[in-house]
């Protein structure tokens, strides 16, 4: 018998659910019930809360990009089109479809739910204290590219176009899970929610370290290696603290990956769409606004 699975009940009293050796996976998952009030707190909770931490994080490189007087002249039609970064590939789905495919097979492979369950239990078995590392280790990736720009290591792109990349990345892969979060309605294992799949913070991070592989593989692949080992870290920690089931982070780096890569698919249709000829000035100046705050 197994009593690790936790559910809430209507007067907030916690309740055991006993698992026998035979129930189950789907009867297991559906036994645990969160209220409409509850959903709707949390969902208000953790918007606000994510939309702080995007906006500190935001506050902080835009911070360290005005320590340095930056300037850059050029002209936005020097990107080279026929660079294989802009040209679609079907090679280059391969391993995002085989990790999205992962993670919808839940819906059909009872095993891969009992694998969900297993790698649950062993965590919550031999966790104590959880580390919200994962909510900063997402954005290290994208961080490392502009750090490293000023630190005078030049990548693939110059400020603004990986600016314009970086930004379709993060609309995209947004977008996407949002909407697979809305469709498919997969309950976290915490059972805070019923918006567990795909893992928001994994899609995120994997989508900025492949932002970091595609600007600096020229320069050396280590650079990429360390942005997917913190991306692979950021999903560990998902699971760690309990907030998402491991198809939900295999498929949150599917998400990612394949964001990134269609960025860059696109980037020089939205180059010459709405930025053709012109003469980019860019000059970053120290300021200070009281407005404007971390804390805010």
């Amino acid at each position: 018998m197994v009593t690790w699975w936790t559910g809430t009940e209507p007067k907030g009293e916690p309740t055991l659910i006993i698992i026998s050796p035979d129930s189950t996976s789907r009867e297991i998952l559906k036994k645990s019930e969160v209220f409409p009030d509850d959903i709707s707190r949390f969902l208000l909770e953790s918007t606000y809360g994510r939309l702080v931490r995007i906006k500190s994080i935001f506050i902080l490189i835009w911070l360290s990009l005005s320590m340095v007087s930056y300037s850059q002249n050029s002209r936005f039609n020097a990107v080279n089109y026929n660079d294989s970064l802009y040209q679609f590939s079907g090679k280059q789905l391969i391993v995002p479809v085989v990790l999205a495919g992962y993670g919808f097979a839940q819906f059909a492979v009872d095993p891969i739910l009992d694998l969900n369950l297993k790698v649950r239990g062993e965590f919550t078995s031999r966790v104590k204290n959880h580390w919200h590392y994962d909510d900063y280790l997402q954005f290290v990736p994208a961080a490392a590219v502009y750090g490293l720009n000023i630190l005078g290591i030049k990548g693939k792109h110059n400020f603004f176009d990986r600016s314009v990349i970086i930004g379709t990345s993060m609309v995209l892969m947004g977008a996407s899970v949002y909407g697979v979060k809305q469709l498919t309605h997969i309950q976290r294992p915490d059972g805070t929610a019923f918006n567990s799949f795909p893992s928001g913070h994994t899609a995120t991070a994997f989508a900025c370290a492949t932002f970091l592989y595609q600007e600096y593989k020229d320069v050396s692949v280590w650079y990429g290696v360390a942005g997917y080992t913190i991306a692979a870290g950021t999903g560990f920690f998902r699971m760690y603290n309990n907030r998402h089931w491991l198809t939900d982070v295999v498929a949150g780096a599917a998400f990612g990956i394949i964001s990134t890569r269609a960025a860059y698919w696109i980037f020089p249709k939205i180059k010459k769409r709405f930025f053709k000829n012109m003469q980019v000035n860019i000059s970053l100046i120290p300021t200070f606004d009281p407005r404007y705050g971390i804390n805010r």
